[in-house]
């Protein structure tokens, strides 16, 4: 679960950044919305749209995850910091890394993730670029 402001933005976002996709709604809903209601949500609290908040791994491999709306904004670090793996680690050689996690970040600004800081390390085999999600919430491409 990640506490968020705006959970449809947040779902767009990580299912293209983790190569996800939303989690349909349960059977005989045709959408979370109405799922919602069914289960005593008032409506007032579910805001407009379908209320799609939920994310799955479309192989099933990895967890589903729920965005669940919070009024407040974040206001300190993260407790929980996800690390996008896409260099290939250190039996790749570290300008082949370099260029992986590059072309990465690449494709996540225009989602709407902002550069925080890197660390670029050749004495320590290592290179990453630390990002922030529409949120705020940090992560790093490594």
């Amino acid at each position: 679960m990640i506490d968020c402001r705006e959970p449809a933005r947040l779902v767009a976002f990580w299912a293209e950044a983790l190569r996800y996709r939303p989690q349909p709604p349960p059977d005989g809903y045709p959408t979370w919305r109405d799922w919602y209601l069914s289960i005593g949500i008032p409506p007032e609290e579910l805001g407009e749209g379908d209320c799609a908040d939920r994310l799955e791994d479309p192989t099933g491999a990895g967890p589903r995850i729920w965005f669940q709306p919070v009024p407040e904004q974040k206001s300190i670090k993260n407790r929980l910091h996800i690390d996008l793996k896409v260099g290939g680690g250190r039996g790749v050689p570290l300008a082949i890394r370099r260029s992986r996690v590059d072309a990465e970040v690449a494709r996540l600004l225009p989602l709407g993730a902002r550069v925080l800081g890197g660390m670029d390390a050749p004495e320590n085999d290592h290179y990453s670029v630390q990002l922030a999600d529409p949120e705020g919430n940090e992560f790093c491409v490594v």
